[in-house]
């Protein structure tokens, strides 16, 4: 069945017979009607209750008639800069530009601005100065509150103010902006719109904020580091349903935001009901001309299983996200997606993932969650899984199970990434030997991080030796299958805590392996993290305990080196490296050494070194 575009012209109004939309939704993405993109999830979820929603996908920010296309929208504007942080979007770790944009047609860079949601949030302004505009999607959600900003390297001000917005609906956002609409289609005027859980809002008044409590002022946190990772880990502290506290950030006598605690999780039945909405599931066909939209390769085959996630990793901004809390969907209403799926002239047969943020969350961590939230200060897997954790993988396992045996369906894989010591929780491994039967296309990537234990503690993620107890646990399966297969591991560079000395341990592993990455994540500061809060405060602010942060570029590229140590280009940067780490004796012509002496000739090594077999099987030699 073929569902219908919403409009993106007025001549698509029209034809619909509409004089005017209830909202105009201004996107810095390509318009792909997917439930992988958030402007499709929200545009239908409103859609499904009355509502006529019209699209301005990435207009020309320079021109504020681009916005004007549909005229004045009844309700409200809506603004996502898209589903990345614009400034992720556009410029890597070192801040160099990108060449390509996954989310615009033809890959083409340069059709959003920096900061979109200020960008557009302004242009609205210039022309419609009194009609309600609401900030959304990840960017808005990320930097609701005042936030250290990585790419000007200081602290912004909420992005609420900076935008001329009204409100901003944090998180994933189905159920504020069905009461921001219903509240706004009532007669209620946006000001007055205070206590919608998952918004953010202004307020004047400091009498006028009830029930909250009173972060450090926007002079303090710019001021002064220790008071920002103070207000960090209160706003963390704060990030569950149940048990999340109103919060409000002075920045003058005059003019206070104020956070209201997130909406509750969804139920089953509401997240079936969100992900069968009538998607087109592809690109709006006017983007066929430029090749469609990369984006979309990566998911128009894959399955969205949950969402929320309970890891805890301090580098990953889901906890401000998305929440702690596992929801699912239930296996009908993914057997019916993939059914459709099977009907598309483009599907060969193979489901590209079934996951979430974490493929093998497929319920909450444990049963109070749904009733009394996630533990505050506690995690559920680190250091070492709870005590209450229930680790158990039959829903999923079930679920992979009816997808395998449907007609056209030739393989369904894993591709989100899983969490091993999760898996490893499970005493029953019947999680692990099905994904090693079936959802392995030869290698599996999995995310140890990094193997020194001062990083993974500030990291959130085990100690090395449960990824070890995995590699080994991978391995035996796979030899008991009779299949060889390979896990490719994710390593950074450069997180907060990481000296030399521990970069040189990741080497040391790397070379043990006998593996060089292709590719090395080099740490990459974003909005509302943990991890990213060390980084700007030195502070780790669970603790307040000081955090070494590897912070000059010349630093972070040694780091970065040392674990593509055999790559000739980075020699100078490798031999550096370990001379200011006092390892220089990792330099000479032994089988423990990373590099030969400055014109020097390694000799051939007649030795077989010594390997962990298990390690050796199976990680692919690169």
């Amino acid at each position: 069945m073929e569902h219908s575009f919403l409009p993106v012209c007025r001549k698509d109004m029209e034809s619909r017979g509409w004089e005017q939309a209830d909202f105009v939704y201004i996107i810095g993405d390509a318009y792909v009607d997917h439930p992988s993109f958030g402007h499709a999830v929200i545009s239908r979820v409103l859609e499904s209750r009355g509502y006529k929603v019209a699209i301005i996908s990435q207009p020309d920010w320079k021109d504020p008639a681009s916005i004007s296309i549909f005229g004045r929208p009844r309700l409200a504007f809506l603004v996502s800069a898209g589903n990345m942080d614009s400034m992720v979007n556009h410029y890597s770790v070192s801040k160099k530009r990108r060449k390509t944009d996954a989310y615009t047609p033809g890959g083409e860079m340069g059709k959003r601005p920096d900061y979109a949601c200020v960008v557009y949030g302004n242009l609205i302004r210039q022309t419609y100065k009194d009609v309600p505009v609401i900030l959304g999607g990840i960017e808005a959600s990320l930097r609701r509150l005042a936030h250290y900003d990585y790419w000007s390297d200081r602290v912004k001000r909420s992005v609420l103010l900076d935008s001329g917005a009204d409100m901003i609906s944090y998180g994933m956002g189905e159920r504020s902006i069905v009461e921001i609409a219903d509240a706004l289609d009532s007669g209620i005027d946006v000001r007055d719109l205070t206590y919608i859980s998952g918004t953010v809002v202004k307020i004047k008044n400091r009498e006028d904020i009830y029930d909250a409590d009173f972060l450090p002022s926007f002079d303090e946190i710019k001021e002064n580091k220790r008071a920002y990772a103070e207000s960090f880990y209160t706003q963390y502290l704060n990030t569950d349903p149940h048990t999340g506290r109103r919060l409000a950030e002075k920045y003058s006598d005059r003019l206070y935001v104020v956070q209201n605690p997130p909406a509750m999780p969804l139920t089953q039945t509401e997240m079936d009901d969100v992900y069968d909405l009538p998607y087109a599931r592809t690109f709006h066909p006017s983007y066929k001309e430029k090749g469609g939209v990369p984006a979309v390769s990566e998911v128009k085959f894959s399955l969205i299983s949950s969402r929320g996630c309970f890891g805890g990793c301090s580098f990953c901004a889901l906890t401000f996200h998305q929440g702690r809390i596992v929801q699912v969907r239930s296996h009908e209403s993914l057997i019916r997606e993939a059914e459709a799926m099977t009907e598309d002239d483009e599907f060969k047969g193979y489901i590209h993932d079934v996951g979430g943020p974490t493929a093998n969350f497929r319920h909450p961590s444990c049963a109070k969650q749904m009733e009394r939230g996630v533990c505050a200060n506690r995690q559920c897997l680190f250091p070492k899984p709870c005590a209450n954790l229930n680790a158990d993988h039959s829903d999923y396992v079930a679920l992979l199970k009816k997808l395998r045996e449907l007609p056209g369906v030739k393989k369904v894989f894993i591709r989100s990434g899983i969490r091993f010591d999760y898996l490893l929780a499970d005493s029953r491994r019947d999680f692990l030997k099905e994904l090693c039967m079936h959802h392995v296309s030869g290698q599996l990537k999995v995310a140890p991080e990094h193997v020194a234990g001062p990083v993974l503690s500030l990291m959130g993620k085990p100690e090395h030796r449960v990824y070890e107890s995995f590699v080994e646990a991978f391995d035996k399966m796979n030899r008991k299958l009779g299949k060889k297969q390979y896990l490719v591991p994710y390593l950074m560079s450069s997180h907060p805590g990481s000296t030399l000395r521990e970069a040189v341990e990741l080497a040391e592993y790397c070379r043990d392996l006998g593996y060089m990455p292709e590719q090395v994540q080099d740490f990459y500061p974003t909005p509302s993290t943990l991890s990213t809060c060390m980084y700007y405060t030195g502070l780790d602010p669970r603790t307040m305990k000081p955090v070494y942060v590897p912070k000059s570029p010349h630093e972070k590229a040694m780091q970065r080196a040392l674990i593509q140590y055999r790559d000739p280009r980075l020699r100078p940067l490798v031999y550096e490296a370990l001379k200011k780490a006092g390892r220089t004796d990792l330099i000479g012509y032994g089988p423990r050494c990373l590099l030969h002496p400055e014109g020097g000739k390694k000799e051939p090594d007649r030795r077989v070194r010594k390997k962990k077999k298990t390690i050796r099987n199976i990680h692919r030699k690169k």
